[in-house]
């Protein structure tokens, strides 16, 4: 399922990029929900990288839509932007936040369905995984591909990550139910790997690419097998 939000305050815009996105749905024989904000302080307020796509209005009251998707770029890097937009000038500044396209109004479903197809082949491009971490004064969103291990300390959780240490809160069995299918083993009850980076077994622990984990006793003989199947599917 794709998630789609729509950022508009004008009703004669926002109705019609719905009409747009249930023709697109029906046509496409795509998957989609949407949902509807009418100002950026309400989008920005409610998001915690809950979208795959947004379509953002560059000129709103209150908050304008290139001040949302700064904001959303704090927390967010990966989410494809396309601006919904009545002048060029403002559209070509699209850069400075990755924004993938804009649309011009008035809007005609040639120009949007475009935009949309081009957005969803980069969602099959991009492909990978993502998790949303609660954090403190906040949400980020972890791609999988970029996280070593999750270690448990308490009802603390620490997600060692290419780019450092995030913390959180909350159950390490949480994540282990998440991330089942997605090259995940948890190999002690404080300590789930990614099988990526896994470079053998110095026993009685796993040897990562960063450091060496305590494997458990009896998660040894699963966790073998598991990384064993893993390492021939990569060679394949």
């Amino acid at each position: 399922m794709v998630k789609v939000a729509i950022v508009e305050d004008e009703t004669l815009y926002h109705e019609q990029l719905e009409a747009f996105l249930t023709t697109f749905k029906e046509e496409q024989h795509q998957p989609l929900e949407w949902s509807i904000y009418t100002d950026g302080d309400q989008f920005i307020d409610h998001y915690t990288s809950q979208f795959d796509i947004i379509f953002l209005d560059i000129q709103m009251p209150l908050m304008d839509g290139m001040t949302v998707a700064e904001e959303i770029r704090k927390v967010d890097q990966h989410v494809i932007i396309i601006f919904i937009t009545n002048m060029t000038q403002y559209a070509i500044k699209g850069y400075a936040v990755d924004a993938l396209d804009y649309v011009l109004k008035p809007i005609n479903y040639f120009a949007f369905k475009e935009r949309l197809l081009k957005a969803l082949e980069r969602l099959e491009l991009k492909k990978s995984r993502f998790i949303t971490i609660k954090v403190k004064g906040g949400v980020v969103r972890l791609e999988l591909k970029d996280l070593y291990y999750i270690e448990s300390q308490g009802h603390q959780l620490l997600f060692h990550t290419i780019d450092g240490i995030i913390e959180s809160t909350g159950a390490i069995k949480h994540y282990e139910e998440v991330l089942k299918g997605d090259g995940f083993y948890r190999i002690h009850k404080g300590f789930m790997v990614n099988l990526n980076y896994v470079q053998g077994i110095n026993d009685p622990f796993v040897v990562m690419k960063t450091t060496e984990l305590p494997m458990g006793r009896t998660k040894k003989k699963g966790f073998l097998d598991t990384l064993t199947k893993h390492w021939g599917d990569q060679s394949i």
